[in-house]
Order: structure tokens, then sequence, then C-alpha cells
């Protein structure tokens, strides 16, 4: 871990006894990194899409300023399958809202009260309820991408793999956790963030299932990397999920996709969302929203 990591400092001083004490914890700490938001033209906060007993689907759409339509983007918040809302990942969303983007911030149900499936298919049910209603919004579908943060990163490429109508033209994978084969070994080393929290995160999500969901293309994408859109992947170098980043580029290589790596010099996992701390979050944002342009389009 790099001495700069302000998330895994905070949870080494605090460290939880359960899912649910690193949700309150970890969800505080998020907020604080959601001050000063951009001007966007307007959000419209928890939409159902879906209501279950342990928690309802919903979205929070930030719509830009100016007159539509705009293209579209599906965003997935991170937080180990465990935690995390589109609340603790407002301002993410709402820069790309002011860079034009019609966003779409996913409230998916979380582990351990939802275990897998539940997340992966509330994010596909999230993808068709978009392509169904974004045009009342002024979001124009033709014109679609999907991106996430670490969990938030392996949703996004489990759900764009499976998208057979290729309604998904591109994707933000941001420091994604690709291979759950690798989850202890990648993490254990980061001081803080014990084998015992990610045991915790891994547990919450597929521990019900293990042995026959580590692989499941839906739980680890990066058995199906073949299957993508083009994809920016970004992470840290102080990260450990810089493995699965890399090798995750290797096989998008192999496979011929377009694809573009951006890895940032000793960020920490998260880096993205603290604004305040790193002037490579910006810079990072600033980086897929021109990604985003190539390839999906910021005009009509």
């Amino acid at each position: 871990m790099s001495d700069l990591d302000p998330l895994m400092a905070f949870v080494a001083e605090n460290p939880p006894s359960d899912p649910l004490e690193f949700r309150s914890l970890l969800d505080g700490f998020s907020l604080m990194m959601n001050s000063d938001l951009p001007e966007i033209g307007k959000s419209i906060d928890d939409v159902v899409i879906a209501e279950y007993p342990e928690q309802n689907l919903t979205v929070d759409i930030h719509v830009p300023k100016g007159d539509g339509p705009f293209p579209v983007l599906i965003y997935l918040h991170g937080g180990g399958w465990i935690l995390g809302s589109p609340k603790t990942h407002r301002r993410v969303g709402f820069r790309f809202a002011e860079a034009g983007y019609l966003v779409f911030n996913v409230h998916y149900r979380l582990a351990p009260e939802a275990p897998f499936p539940a997340g992966f298919d509330d994010c596909v049910t999230a993808l068709n309820w978009v392509l169904e209603h974004a045009a009342e919004y002024g979001g124009d579908t033709n014109r679609l991408a999907m991106g996430g943060d670490s969990a938030g990163g392996n949703l996004t490429a489990a759900v764009a793999a499976a998208d057979a109508g290729n309604t998904i033209k591109s994707v933000l994978l941001i420091y994604p956790a690709m291979d759950f084969a690798n989850m202890s070994d990648d993490m254990a080393a980061i001081p803080g963030l014990e084998t015992s929290i990610v045991d915790m995160m891994v547990g919450s999500y597929i521990g019900h299932d293990y042995d026959n969901l580590v692989k499941d293309p839906r739980v680890s994408p990066i058995h199906v990397a073949e299957q993508l859109p083009p994809a920016h992947i970004a992470c840290g170098t102080a990260d450990d999920l810089m493995a699965d980043c890399m090798a995750l580029a290797e096989k998008l290589a192999a496979a011929g996709i377009e694809h573009e790596t951006a890895y940032y010099d000793l960020m920490p996992h998260g880096f993205a969302q603290m604004e305040e701390m790193f002037d490579e979050a910006r810079a990072s944002i600033n980086r897929m929203i021109a990604f985003l342009n190539r390839t999906v389009g910021s005009k009509g």
C-alpha cells in the first residue's frame, strides 16, 4: 500500500467486525469525498426500478445542462459488493453529467443480504430499464456506455460481456476486480485491508457457492474478456488490482479489442474519487471523458 492511501489508513484505524459495520464505516468515509459538487442541470434521485424486501433497485439520474439528446452513461459504484451507493459516488456521477452525459447511477442490491447473483442481475435489469426509459430524460441510447470502479468495474465488465445486443458501446473499468481467484492473494498485502476483510467481501458475495462461482464469467469476467466492447482501464500503481488490469489489457490486445490503459504512479485504490487529495483524480476523470467522447460521441 502507498503511504498516500487515506482510505486504507482509515480502515486500519477503524477495523470493522462484520460487513454491516464495514458498510457504515466506508459509507461515512466515501460521503466525505462528495462535497463541492459540480454544477449540472438536475439530479433526480432514488427512482425505483424494482422493489425487493432487502433493498429496492434504484437509480439516481444526473441530467446535464442544456438540451438533449445526451449520450448515456450507466455507472456502477464500487464497494466490494457489500457497501456503497450512488450517494457515495455522487461527485463522480456529477463529473460525467457536467461533461454532457446523462448518467444513471445505479443502486444495486448488496451482499450479504442479497448475495450473487442479485447484484449482477440488478445491473442487467438497470441496463434494460435505461434502454427503455432513457429517452424520457433526454438520453440517446444509441450512444450508451457503462462504467464502474472496483466492484462496479467487475459488474460493468460482467454485464458488458453478456450484452448480446451490443447495446453498450464502450466501458470504463476503473481499478476493476476481474478475477475472484486472485482476490485474497492480490489484496492481502495491503495494510489495513487484511485477508479477513477480503474474505468478508468474497464470502458475502459468493461464499454460498464459492467453488462453482469463482470461475463463473458473471463473477470473474476476465474469462470472457474477448466479448468486451472498447475499454478504458484505469488503475493506480499502488493498487494491487493492477495485476488484474494488466492481465485484462493483455487479453484485450490478444483479442484485437480496442482499449487504452491509464496507470497512475503511486495512486492507491479508490483515488479517482479523492479530488481533494490527488490531482490525478480529476485528471483520470478527464481522460475517461475523452475516451467516451471518442467511442460513444459527445454530440447528437
